[in-house]
């Protein structure tokens, strides 16, 4: 999502169609938004300070955690470490989502994956 708002050449063609398409609908986890404040609270990220606005402009929708998804993170095979990236495949598993990544740990959980570099 940084890189989408930045224009970053990081974000492929493929992927940056996937989110120009009028006929997709891209979410925006709160997980995300939580993992950007903290890496821009400590020097590690450059973002937005009105992400959220930045967001509906765009026309994401927001995506919140819930209880159940939680539940769903906490029970993901270790994979993974990460529980910002642990939350965002339960969501994908739980809401039936397709994920943007170029992590390589998420094809282990079986999801649907769009490569964010491709």
């Amino acid at each position: 999502m940084i890189w989408w708002f930045q224009g970053d050449s990081k974000l492929g063609t493929t992927a940056q169609a996937n989110i120009a398409s009028p006929t997709n609908q891209v979410y925006v986890s709160a997980a995300s938004v939580w993992e950007m404040s903290i890496k821009r609270q400590m020097g590690k990220l450059k973002a937005p300070l009105d992400i959220e606005e930045k967001i509906e402009q765009a026309g994401f929708i927001k995506l919140p955690i819930s209880l159940f998804h939680g539940q769903q993170a906490g029970a993901l095979p270790p994979f993974h470490k990460d529980p910002f990236d642990r939350m965002l495949i339960a969501q994908a598993q739980a809401e039936g989502l397709q994920l943007m990544t170029r992590d390589t740990y998420f094809p282990e959980y079986g999801i649907k994956l769009i490569h964010a570099s491709e």
